[in-house]
Order: C-alpha cells, then structure tokens, then sequence
C-alpha cells in the first residue's frame, strides 16, 4: 500500500505530465483521484487543489498540535531529535 505521500507525488506528477488529469484534479479533486490512483477518499475528508503559477506560491501546514509542551514531553519521553541529543544514542 501506498502512504498518502507516495500517492499525492504520483499524483502531482501525473497532474504535471497529463494536461487532462490537471483539469480534472482542479473541477472534482476527489473523482480524478478516485479514478488515477484507484482509492477512494470519504465525503467526510476534503481534498483542495491549488495551482501554483509564476506569481504565486502555496505552503501547506500540518494540522495544528494538539498536545501542549508538557503532554508532547510526556509522550516522547524527553527524546529529541535535535543533533545534540543523537550523540548519546551513538547515532
């Protein structure tokens, strides 16, 4: 199975190559997937497509944190991914 970045690289690439697919994406994103990449996206999930051109850039944001410092801490318990940190897992 393909994660959701596999799908949404192939499906870009295929957006840029097929002129047809790039339409489609942009008047029914959920059908054009549907029908590109074979899966189906629940009407409770809602997909936005955005063009970028030469005078336009778009960023895309995770979802907002929903654990605050002290629940994040807990939950890794301390760990960081920061390159100091890694020196003491010997990576």
């Amino acid at each position: 199975m393909k994660t959701a970045a596999e799908m949404r690289a192939e499906i870009t690439q295929r957006a840029a190559a097929d002129p047809a697919i790039r339409q489609r994406l942009v008047e029914s994103p959920k059908q054009a997937i549907a029908e590109v990449l074979g899966v189906e996206i629940p009407n409770s999930f809602k997909v936005q497509v955005h063009e970028e051109d030469e005078t336009t850039a778009h960023l895309v944001l995770p979802p907002p944190a929903t654990l605050d410092a002290a629940a994040l801490d807990a939950v890794t318990a301390g760990f960081s991914s920061a390159p100091e940190s890694m020196s003491v897992l010997n990576w």
